[in-house]
């Protein structure tokens, strides 16, 4: 068996973040909501790679701080139009806050 860690991230709009997290290569996998009304539950997939996004009070703490390698961190510094730290300790590296508040550390490994 694979095993893995999944963070959560605290939302308020699920369907906005998909769409944020959407521009970094994300893809609903997945989602759950108990009954009409009631706050979303969603998983976003990239890859391997899986985040939850949950619109729960108390699932997450707000200001969460995650790190993403990824293969391309020029395409990402392209869609955001942000910078790359050439000298990242994570290797080249962005920083992001989503629309919730969650920060990010996007970073592609040094050779």
């Amino acid at each position: 068996m694979d095993e893995e860690v999944v963070p959560v991230l605290h939302v308020a709009d699920a369907v906005r973040a998909v769409a944020w997290y959407g521009r970094l290569g994300f893809v609903k996998d997945w989602e759950h909501q108990f009954e009409p009304g009631f706050p979303w539950f969603v998983c976003v997939a990239r890859g391997n790679v899986r985040l939850y996004l949950s619109e729960h009070t108390g699932d997450a703490r707000p200001d969460t701080l995650i790190h993403l390698y990824v293969s391309d961190i020029d395409a990402v510094s392209e869609e955001f139009g942000i910078p790359i730290d050439e000298e990242g300790l994570a290797g080249r590296e962005c920083a992001l806050t989503d629309p919730d508040g969650n920060r990010l550390r996007i970073a592609t490994r040094r050779s």
